[in-house]
């Protein structure tokens, strides 16, 4: 048997990939986490097949499920929410899966700050404004962070900060990241993206924390920071389609009349 850790995406059912889709419609388990994966997701799986919601259990719960599986012969869909590779918690279910001799495989799955871009209408690497989004969180009562990957550091860079974790810290947020990104920079709080009642916020570093605070939103979220989020009007076209810039499939320069 194979346990496949299926990246659900944000919320939206139709931002399964045909891939996760079909293998959990063939799957006799589906272990899903039901705190960020909305049940109409698994809603695929086939009939009679062992559905279980894994926000209340533990992992010693979750692999205690996998090996009766594995004693039956039968394949684990084990759906996580966005993509299993980011804050996934999948690597200590991967390493008993090894101690215990148990296949995998991993099916990538739309990531919530790729899907905030989609439906905020933008793009997040724009030329000359930002060309690399940092992907982190805050530790708060999670894991701690390593030695290094602080806020502060990550500013320095002056990238954009998608942030995890952390809307129930954002005065701390605004507190750090202000010296380096400014009073006015912008800041969308996507909440509970390609959900029903998904929810954009947009302010400051000096006003997001109140925004946020009015609509009552403490979890679920993902807090973006950066210039590029603004009305971003004058940059320049990116090289991609620049006629005076060759490449491999566009070796000869345009003529210029």
């Amino acid at each position: 048997m194979t346990v496949y850790f299926i990246g659900a995406g944000p919320g939206d059912p139709e931002l399964l990939t045909l891939k996760a889709q079909r293998i959990i419609g063939a799957c006799p388990v589906c272990l899903y986490a039901g705190s960020l994966v909305p049940p109409e997701v698994v809603a695929c799986a086939p009939e009679g097949a062992r559905v279980m919601d894994t926000a209340a259990m533990t992992l010693d719960d979750t692999h205690a499920e996998i090996l009766a599986a594995h004693a039956r012969g039968q394949d684990v869909a084990r759906v996580h929410s966005g993509d299993p590779s980011l804050y996934g918690a999948i690597a200590e279910q991967i390493r008993r899966l090894r101690s215990d001799g148990i296949d995998y495989q991993i099916i990538p799955g739309v990531p919530a700050y790729a899907a905030a871009a989609a439906a905020l209408g933008q793009e997040l690497t724009v030329p000359e404004v930002a060309q690399s989004i940092i992907l982190t969180r805050v530790s708060m009562k999670s894991t701690s962070m390593p030695d290094g990957e602080t806020l502060e550091n990550f500013a320095r860079t002056g990238a954009t900060l998608a942030i995890h974790l952390g809307v129930r810290n954002l005065r701390e947020i605004s507190r750090v990241l202000t010296p380096y990104y400014g009073a006015d920079c912008p800041v969308v709080v996507a909440y509970r993206v390609g959900w029903p009642d998904q929810m954009f916020i947009r302010g400051t570093l000096s006003d997001i924390q109140a925004k946020v605070r009015s609509q009552k939103i403490t979890r679920t979220a993902l807090t973006l920071v950066g210039p590029v989020l603004g009305e971003v009007r004058d940059f320049r076209d990116s090289a991609l389609y620049d006629p005076q810039i060759p490449h491999v499939l566009r070796p000869k320069v345009a003529a210029i009349e």
